[in-house]
Order: structure tokens, then C-alpha cells, then sequence
């Protein structure tokens, strides 16, 4: 029997939306507040949902504890109030936006849980605004 659980988490950190070799101007017009060069933050709340077999002894389809520790220690540990663009390597390069967060935390969950599990990511930046991956 396959089933699906769910834990939720949440992390706040800071960015900035821009292109590095784009103009202040150009920056300002695709970005706008979200471009403020002294950044700005988010409190980002997280869906974390996991598909799979449930283990006919246990019961269980994956350890919650397990996945709550996953989710500390290479989500929450890593992005929570950070500066996305200056200390989380892979943003070093790359627009911390929604999207790309949401896919970074579904590689590193995805990666953890191995072949078992369907992981999928949702990633509320504000009440309102949401990426979700896999779409």
C-alpha cells in the first residue's frame, strides 16, 4: 500500500533577486523590491511531502523522527537565517528565488531518502506565493 505523509517546517532567511551583469537599471525593472541591494527576508514556510510503501510490520511507510531530523540538519541548518546569496554555496551563482530554493531542498531531501520515496517540495515564500516541485 502506498501513502503519502507530511511534515512541515519552516526557515527565515535573506536575499537578493538580481543579475550580476545586468545594470542597477535593468535589475530594478525585472526584480524590483526584491532587488534591494542591502536584501531583504522571508519567513519561508515548508511542505515536505514523501510517497511510499508502508513496511507491513512496522506500519510505518518512513520513520517521522527520521524525516524531522532530515529536514533539520540539511534544510533548516543550513538556510535558516542566512543570507541566501553570500552563505549557501549554491546560490553563490544562481538567483535564490522560490523556484530555485524549492528544487535545492527537493535535491537534498530526494538525495537523503534515496529511490524509496517521492519526495515533493512546497516552499510558501509569503502566504500567498508558493513554488511546489515536482510541479
Amino acid at each position: 500500500m502506498k501513502i503519502a505523509v507530511y511534515r512541515k517546517a519552516h526557515f527565515n532567511a535573506a536575499h537578493r533577486l538580481y543579475v550580476k551583469n545586468w545594470s542597477d537599471e535593468k535589475n530594478e525593472e525585472v526584480f524590483g523590491l526584491c532587488n534591494n541591494p542591502h536584501f531583504h527576508g522571508h519567513n519561508y514556510e515548508l511542505e515536505v511531502k514523501v510517497v511510499g510503501e508502508v513496511d507491513p510490520i512496522t506500519g510505518y511507510m518512513i520513520d517521522m523522527k527520521y524525516l524531522k531530523d532530515v529536514i533539520k540538519t540539511k534544510v533548516e541548518d543550513k538556510l535558516d537565517h542566512k543570507n541566501l546569496n553570500l552563505e549557501v554555496e549554491e546560490f553563490f551563482d544562481k538567483n535564490p528565488t522560490c523556484e530555485n530554493i524549492t528544487y535545492l531542498i527537493w535535491e537534498i531531501i530526494s538525495k537523503e531518502l534515496g529511490d524509496a520515496y517521492e519526495v515533493t517540495i512546497r516552499l510558501y515564500e509569503t502566504p500567498r506565493n508558493f513554488c511546489e516541485y515536482p510541479a
